[in-house]
C-alpha cells in the first residue's frame, strides 16, 4: 500500500471532503475527483484532476477510479440531494470498477448506525441508533445494505463509522473502536487524517471501526 500515489475520491466538495481534499493535497498526493457541478469547484491545483459525473453512473466511476491506487468515499446526500439510495450505488458501483481496473483499498464513511456482527454498543449509541432508523428510514436502510454489499466482496475495503462531523481544523486524539462509538463528534480535521492512515495501515482492512475526537 506505500506504493499509492493517486487517489479517486467521491464526496470531496463536502462537508468532510473539503478537509480530505486538502489534506490529501498537503502530502503530495495526486487525486481525482468526482464532481456533478466542476464549475462550481474553486481550487486550481496541478494534482487535482476533475471528473465530470455522478456516482450513480458505471461509467463515470470507471473513469475517475482509471489510474489511481485507492479510492476515498466521504459521500453524502449532498446538495441538491441526491436518492438515498445512493450509498449502495456507489459502492456496488466502485467494487465493480476496482475488480475491473485490479485497485484493491476502498476507504467509505458512514453513520454510528450501521450495525456489524462484532458491536457491542452503549446504550447512547444504540439511542442514536435507533433515532437515525425513525428520522431517516430510507438511507439508514441503504447504509447497511452498503455495508452488506462491501462484507460480500473481495477488495479491501473499510468502512469508518462516525459520530457528529465537527466542522474544524483543530486536531486532537482519535479514538478508534470496533464494538462501540467511543465519543459524540469527530473533528473534520481528524477525520481527514485518520482516512489518509488508512491507505498505509493495513490494521482496519474488512473491518467498520468507530471513530470520535477526544
Amino acid at each position: 500500500m506505500n506504493s499509492i500515489k493517486k487517489i479517486a475520491v467521491i464526496g470531496g466538495t463536502g462537508k468532510s471532503g473539503k478537509y480530505l481534499v486538502r489534506q490529501l493535497l498537503e502530502q503530495g498526493f495526486q487525486l481525482k475527483l468526482l464532481l456533478r457541478n466542476p464549475d462550481s469547484f474553486q481550487i486550481e491545483n496541478s494534482l487535482i484532476e476533475v471528473v465530470k459525473g455522478d456516482v450513480t453512473n458505471y461509467s463515470a466511476v470507471s473513469t475517475l477510479i482509471e489510474g489511481c491506487q485507492a479510492v476515498i468515499s466521504t459521500l453524502g446526500l449532498g446538495i441538491p440531494a441526491s436518492e438515498p439510495t445512493v450509498f449502495t450505488n456507489a459502492t456496488t458501483n466502485v467494487i465493480r470498477a476496482v475488480n475491473e481496473q485490479n485497485i484493491h483499498r476502498y476507504i467509505v464513511t458512514t453513520g454510528l448506525n450501521v450495525d456489524t456482527p462484532s458491536d457491542n454498543k452503549s446504550p447512547k449509541t444504540l439511542i442514536a441508533t435507533d433515532w437515525m432508523k425513525k428520522t431517516f428510514p430510507v438511507s439508514t436502510v441503504n447504509k447497511q445494505s452498503e455495508f452488506d454489499i462491501l462484507s460480500n466482496s473481495n477488495i479491501d475495503w473499510t468502512l469508518v463509522r462516525l459520530p457528529f462531523i465537527e466542522q474544524t481544523d483543530k486536531e486532537g486524539e482519535i479514538i478508534v473502536s470496533l464494538e462501540d462509538c467511543p465519543g459524540e463528534k469527530i473533528s473534520a480535521i481528524d477525520l481527514a487524517n485518520f482516512l489518509i492512515e488508512q491507505l498505509s495501515n493495513d490494521e482496519f482492512i474488512r473491518k467498520s471501526p468507530f471513530v470520535a475526537s477526544i
